[in-house]
This record gives structure tokens, C-alpha cells and sequence, in this order.
């Protein structure tokens, strides 16, 4: 079959779905196979041009249903380059994604980490499922710079080590016995995909649209999807600790801050997992995801801001000025963790639970300051002192910004103990 030919037929089913413009109907297979076919910096006019006619039909935004939903999110990430909105959020599909919401009601449960942990390892498994299948040769998809055999096994291991706390707490690691590492994988799987619901599993399928045809896209896109569920989780738990610390609620408030702690712990392994991505492929599929860049991370920043409120001169940068919406929160005079350290001192808090918070916030401080160093050393291994996609200075700017306090409130020494994160062989 030619490439147009291909592209007749669907075109074709989606002229024919406009008929009976039904969203649970959508022809989402044919659509996403030509977006992988290409990659979305290549996906040509005929086909945007009628998935934009596709999106006037959909009902419009009162509409409850989830299939309206899905796919509006969908059609706002394949039309991103199209629409001239392309940036990091839609590159990375995270409308689609069902993550933690900050204002999430939370109880002793902590019911919006089980939701993190069932999405961290949905991310994972279908991580390591491309890289099987690819190993095997049961799939065509990015068939451009596919890694050696070993490299793709050691990102198997990698990624089942990441998920590993996650799939404990839900209770999924028990079916997971071989001790061949291959077979492990396929346990991994199978134990996190086979039965999973419908919705989960066209998530998953409509939450990968590489801009390009290379492998390492694919882990790529995965790793930071899995990044932005920790972070999050993050703002989740740091509101709650706030709330909880305005309520006279210590434990609570106590439990909120070692859950962020221990999830963002959890996540430095993930950077291990990104660093077996081969740079020479990396440096050639980022030319064309220029304009998306992790500086336009929401979550992130609303965590930063969750801690304390930034510093003017970090207001009015890059940063912020990227997430105009958490800004504006911001400048509103939200909420912060250290306000709320330092009023429930002043007015409730016993000596002896001051002094518990004030280590838990430290222990958070610490692991944040390690995660940005980390994150600063990959970066400059991949990219050395090119520039970054989203018009940053790349790695020196993750350098100079690693530094930033993330509590003013507490009596503890920002940066911890030393931490130095070392690359391995792929």
C-alpha cells in the first residue's frame, strides 16, 4: 500500500465518521498509526486539515461524556503544531493523563497517591512493552537508531526499578517471579496490562505522538509523563500539608510532607533510565520539538511555589513568565508551606512538633536540591552547552537555578548531604 493510498483511507474514515460525528466512534487507530508513520512534525496538511474539521464537530464544552473529553485532549495534542500552540504540555499529552489535581480532596487513604501509583506503572509497563516488542521485532513503530539488544534490556530492568515502590504499594509486585530479567519484564506486563480497562488502555495508545520516527522518542516522552506524575503528586501532598498545618492537623501535616518526600526519592531513579537514551539521537528528533521545553513544567512550578513564593527577579523570568496561570496564582498570594511553618510556630505548634517539621521539610528540601542536581548533570551530558528547546540556556540554566532555596523557614542546610548522580554504560 503507498503512503498515499493510506493516507486516502483515512481520510476517508474520518470523512465518513463527520457523517455521524459519534466521539466514542472516532477511527483513533488509523489516525495514530500515521502520526507514528511520520512522526508529528511530518504529518501531512490532508490529514490535519481534516481532523481540525473533526474537532468543529465535537460537542461543545458542557458536554460531560468521556469520550467528548478524550477526545477533545487528543485533537488539542495531535492539532498542537497545527493550532501554533505547540509547547510541553501538549507534547507530552498530559491532558489525557489522569494525574493528581492539587485541590484533589484527600483523606487518611491518601487516595490521589494510589491514583499516581496506577498511572506510574501503566507508564512503565507500556515502556517496557515497546522496548520488548521492538527487541523481538513484533513492532515497526520508530524504527529509526533502535538501541543494541542490551541497551533496550537494561532500560527493561531500569524502568521495572523505577515502578518497583509503586507496584508494591498496589500490591501487583507478588506476580512479578521470574529472575530471568526478560521474562521479569513480561511479568511486569502482564501483571499491569493484561485486564486493564478500556479508557487506560486508549490513554496509553493516545498518549504517545512522537514529533519524529526515533526509538528513543518513545522512552523519551515516558520518562518526563512519568516525572510530571510525581510532581503532581507533589503539589497534591504539599497542599494538603498546608491545609492540615492551617487546621491545627500535625500528623496529617506531617504524613503529606513524607509522602512528597518519599515520591520524589522514588523518582531520581528515572534519570538513570533517561540517561541509556542515545545522545546522537536525542540531538537530532529535539530540533523538532523546539518551542516545548520542561521550563514550561506547570507542576513543577506549582510545587516551587507551593514551597515558598518566589523571588521577584524568578517571577518576572523564563520560569514563570512560561506558566503564565501559576504566576498569576502566585502573584494572587497563594498559599505556602513556609508561611504556614512559620504561623502554626507562632500560634500552635509544641516545641517538640516544631522541630519534627522542621526535619521533614529539610528532608524534602534535601531531596528536591539532589533531584535538580541530577537533573542538571544529564542534561549537560546530553546537550553539553547547546541551548534548550524551549529558548533557554539549556544546562546553565539548570545549573545556576539548582541553587535556589527551596524553604526559607526552616533551620536546616538546603542542599543535604553531597549527591552525585553517575552515568553507567548503556
Amino acid at each position: 500500500m503507498t503512503d498515499d493510498l493510506g493516507l486516502g483511507l483515512i481520510v476517508g474514515a474520518l470523512t465518513a465518521w463527520l457523517d455521524d460525528p459519534e466521539p466514542g466512534e472516532f477511527p483513533y487507530d488509523a489516525v495514530v498509526a500515521e502520526y507514528h508513520r511520520t512522526g508529528k512534525h511530518f504529518v501531512p496538511d490532508r490529514l490535519l486539515e481534516a481532523l481540525a474539521l473533526a474537532r468543529k464537530a465535537l460537542p461543545d464544552r458542557t458536554d460531560p461524556s468521556e469520550d467528548t473529553r478524550l477526545l477533545r485532549e487528543f485533537l488539542r495534542s495531535a492539532l498542537d503544531k497545527w493550532d501554533g500552540c505547540y509547547e510541553y504540555t501538549t507534547y507530552l499529552a498530559l491532558g489525557l493523563l489522569p494525574m493528581p489535581k492539587m485541590d484533589d480532596r484527600l483523606d487518611l487513604g491518601l487516595i490521589a497517591r494510589q491514583c499516581r501509583d496506577r498511572l506510574m506503572v501503566q507508564l512503565a509497563a507500556d515502556e517496557i512493552s515497546f522496548e520488548l516488542a521492538s527487541a523481538e521485532g513484533r513492532t515497526a513503530m520508530l524504527p529509526a537508531m533502535r538501541p543494541a539488544p542490551h541497551v533496550m534490556t537494561r532500560r527493561c530492568r531500569l524502568a521495572m526499578h523505577a515502578a518497583t515502590p509503586a507496584l508494591q504499594r498496589l500490591g501487583l509486585d507478588s506476580r512479578i517471579t521470574a529472575r530471568d530479567p526478560n521474562q521479569a519484564a513480561q511479568d511486569l506486563c502482564g501483571a499491569v496490562l493484561s485486564g486493564l480497562p478500556t479508557l487506560d488502555r486508549r490513554i496509553l495508545q493516545l498518549s504517545i505522538l512522537p514529533v519524529y520516527v526515533h526509538h528513543d522518542e518513545y522512552l523519551f516522552i515516558r520518562v518526563l509523563q512519568m516525572f510530571e506524575t510525581a510532581f503532581a503528586l507533589l503539589a497534591t501532598m504539599l497542599n494538603g500539608a498546608i491545609h492540615a498545618l492551617t487546621e491545627d492537623a500535625f500528623p496529617a501535616a506531617i504524613q503529606f510532607i513524607d509522602v512528597a518526600e518519599s515520591t520524589l526519592r522514588e523518582s531520581v531513579p528515572m534519570f538513570s533510565l533517561l540517561a541509556t537514551m542515545q545522545p546522537e539521537s536525542f540531538l537530532i528528533f529535539r530540533e523538532f520539538t523546539v518551542g516545548a521545553s520542561a521550563i514550561q513544567s506547570r507542576n513543577y512550578k506549582i510545587v516551587e511555589s507551593l514551597c515558598r513564593k518566589p523571588d521577584a527577579g524568578r517571577l518576572d523570568s523564563a520560569a514563570y513568565l512560561s506558566v503564565p496561570e501559576v504566576r498569576k496564582r502566585v502573584l494572587a498570594g497563594s498559599a505556602t508551606l513556609d508561611d504556614a511553618f512559620r504561623s502554626a510556630s507562632s500560634h500552635w505548634l509544641t516545641e517538640g512538633q516544631r522541630e519534627m517539621l522542621n526535619a521533614a521539610m529539610g528532608r524534602f528540601s534535601a531531596t528536591l536540591m539532589k533531584w535538580r542536581h541530577t537533573h542538571y548533570l544529564l542534561a549537560a551530558r546530553m546537550l553539553g552547552e547547546r541551548t534548550g528547546t524551549g529558548y533557554t540556556e539549556g544546562p546553565p540554566y539548570l545549573k545556576l537555578v539548582q541553587t535556589i532555596p527551596v524553604f526559607q523557614s526552616i533551620e536546616h542546610l538546603q542542599g543535604g548531604d553531597s549527591f552525585e548522580w553517575k552515568s553507567r554504560p548503556g
